[in-house]
């Protein structure tokens, strides 16, 4: 059967196959997908490793940068990493520049999941600088796509940016939400390690709504899986979460040891970072745990950080100064270091519609502690009436600070449905690709099982035809051959006017090697003369097995006299030849040959050939081992 029609028989049979229509685009090779390059690996690896060990990823964001010349698509990825890493241990504005560079250029490649991760990030720098509803304007409307498009940490990712944005601004029954759900698709096994993160996340959550308890069970939780990961600034944060904890607890005391720990990192990529320091956190603690001159201490380096406009910080930097003060027994001072905070934390009666609202992204625990502190300061100071009025703020805030924790729960079931929902129908997606890959799969191996079978055709069939024009024991062309070819080349030389050779050579007394030695030895003697009669010619000779021990040369663009003498040289080199045969050394073996040319024999085919046979029996009639050129029978071998 012929390679086209083994590949038609085998179409016939696919074109049963229920996704059929798809076989002729798979009978054409399918280009393989181009190995990602070393950058890119460099590049992904050190977005893997951003909270496993940010030392080495940012390492090797560096590294693939610098081998990214001509890969956009690694020089994207080492750009986020390289922004992610600047968010957690630089500025805002530092990473924001590398966010943007790595979202444009996922734009110009089409990259939708590397263009959301950049978004996101740009969203977090936004955040961190204060402007809470525009990054929560930036990052919201890429939800629905993120969740399309994302798949384990890297939708984990887009999910707690969306819920950071939310808790700045005070809604924590929406952070919740996207944070729960955050921590089921970055499990310990598949989130590399931002599972750490998000518990750090919720215990943070959890402080603003004042389960402190609960909170320091996530915190336990990140701590325990940060052993298996060298991010000492994550590790810094679940310590200052702590620190919160123990202390609006009232166990101040046993958060020095933690004070301590996070001291000893170093204000760089290998320690804490040169950002979000809290001094101011850890100074409340101190103070509160009566280690005054480590308070005062604590006080003085938060006074020394340049701190972006985050309520927060800068209203718990007053608490902490308000404190120092009230142990150095300065109440003045106290009262005016919260004066001075007053209008970050609002008005005191909450009924009145005209009171000044708090800052905008001010959390309920701080403006609590502000309160809490304001009134011991007064009741110090005698000030009882003040000091009530701060009490019943106080409790004011941590009625909606329950009312909060009520909402968070409901809202995070009402979204948790609503992820459901997209998770339901993403899962269907999936498994339609699933169904398509598959089905694209078999056919690429039916496919690749015809292109097999064709090219074993084809190789067969280049088999059969080398065996039909090869003579099996000499490995020269046969005599089906020569007749092919000889009247085409005769033709093509005298279009060109030029010489072809014909050479007929006969070996001699071969009847008596075979009586003497056997027809095995003979065979021997044939295979040898066929190999000698390969290795001396030209590319474009043509050497054929004649007929038993007869063998024919072809010489293109040659006389007859020139063919003589390269014949010649093959019968000199065959005398000189050797063989043991049945134990016997024979030596010294000839042959007849005859030359004629188209030049000067005949004019087809057959004239040459019948012309070099009977200059061949000359010249075995002569006495053999001669070379005889007609038509006037030239002895070229006369001096042999």
């Amino acid at each position: 059967m012929s390679a086209d029609a083994t590949k038609r028989a085998v179409i016939v049979v696919l074109n049963d196959y229920p996704t059929a229509p798809l076989v002729a685009s798979l009978a054409r090779a399918r280009p393989r997908s181009r190995a990602p390059s070393r950058a890119l690996r460099l590049a992904r690896e050190a977005w893997r490793l951003l909270h496993v060990d940010s030392a080495r990823a940012i390492a090797l964001a560096d590294q693939a940068l610098g081998l990214a010349a001509h890969d956009e698509e690694a020089a994207c990825w080492a750009r986020l990493a390289r922004g992610y890493h600047l968010l957690y241990f630089a500025t805002p504005s530092a990473a924001t520049h590398e966010l943007q560079q790595a979202q444009r250029r996922f734009d110009a490649l089409g990259d939708r999941g590397g263009r959301i991760l950049a978004c996101a990030g740009l969203a977090r720098a936004q955040w961190r600088a204060g402007r809470f509803r525009d990054a929560l304007a930036q990052v919201l409307p890429l939800r629905d796509e993120g969740l399309d498009v994302l798949r384990n940490e890297q939708r984990s990712v887009l999910l707690n940016t969306i819920a950071g944005c939310y808790s700045a601004l005070g809604e924590s029954e929406q952070a919740f939400a996207y944070m729960y759900e955050a921590l089921r698709d970055a499990p310990p096994t598949r989130g590399h390690g931002f599972d750490a993160v998000l518990h750090c996340n919720l215990a943070n959550e959890l402080m603003m709504l004042g389960d402190y308890v609960e909170a320091l069970r996530h915190i336990d939780d990140g701590l325990a899986r940060c052993h298996g990961l060298r991010n000492p600034r994550l590790v810094s944060i679940l310590l200052i979460n702590r620190i919160v904890c123990l202390t609006e607890l009232a166990r101040a005391d046993e958060a020095l040891p933690d004070i301590e720990r996070v001291r000893a990192q170093p204000t760089d990529a290998s320690g804490r970072g040169s950002i979000g320091t809290h001094f101011e956190t850890l100074a409340i603690a101190a103070l509160r745990a009566g280690a005054t001159d480590l308070g005062r201490a604590l006080v003085a380096a938060a006074l020394q950080v340049e701190r972006p406009p985050i309520p927060d910080e800068y209203l718990e930097l007053a608490l902490a100064q308000a404190l120092l003060a009230a142990a150095d027994d300065a109440p003045a001072a106290a009262r005016a270091h919260l004066a001075a905070a007053a209008p970050l934390v609002g008005a005191l009666d909450a009924d009145d519609a005209n009171a000044a609202p708090p800052a905008d992204g001010l959390s309920l625990r701080l403006r609590c502690m502000y309160f809490q502190v304001l009134s011991e300061l007064c009741e110090r100071s005698g000030e009882h009436t003040d000091a009530l009025a701060a009490i019943r703020a106080w409790q004011q805030l941590q009625v909606q600070r329950a009312q909060l924790a009520s909402r968070a729960r409901y809202q995070a079931a009402a979204l948790q449905t609503e992820l459901l929902r997209l998770k339901h129908k993403l899962v269907e997606q999936d498994a339609k690709r699933r169904a398509t890959e598959r089905a694209r799969t078999e056919l690429e191996t039916l496919n690749h099982q015809l292109s097999r079978q064709i090219e074993q055709v084809q190789a067969l069939e280049a088999a059969l035809r080398e065996m039909a024009v090869r003579d099996e024991l000499t490995g020269l062309f046969n005599r089906r051959h020569l007749n092919a070819v000889l009247p085409g080349t005769l033709a093509l030389a005298r279009r060109n006017r030029e010489s072809l050779a014909v050479v007929i050579i006969d070996l001699d007394d071969f009847k008596g090697v075979n009586d003497a030695h056997g027809h095995l030895a003979g065979d021997q003697l044939l295979a040898a003369f066929g190999a000698l009669l390969a290795a001396s010619g030209r590319s474009s000779d043509v050497a054929c097995r004649y007929g038993g021990e007869e063998f024919c040369l072809l010489m293109p663009r040659t006389a007859a006299e020139p063919a003589a003498r390269k014949v010649r040289t093959i019968l000199r080199r065959w005398r000189e030849m050797s063989f043991t045969l049945n134990d016997k050394c024979v030596t010294r073996l000839t042959f007849s040959a005859g030359v004629s040319d188209s030049q000067r024999t005949g004019s087809s085919a057959t004239e040459l050939l019948t012309a070099a046979d009977d200059l061949a029996l000359a010249a075995k009639r002569l006495g053999r081992n001669r070379v005889l050129t007609g038509p006037t029978a030239v002895d070229w071998s006369a001096s042999a």
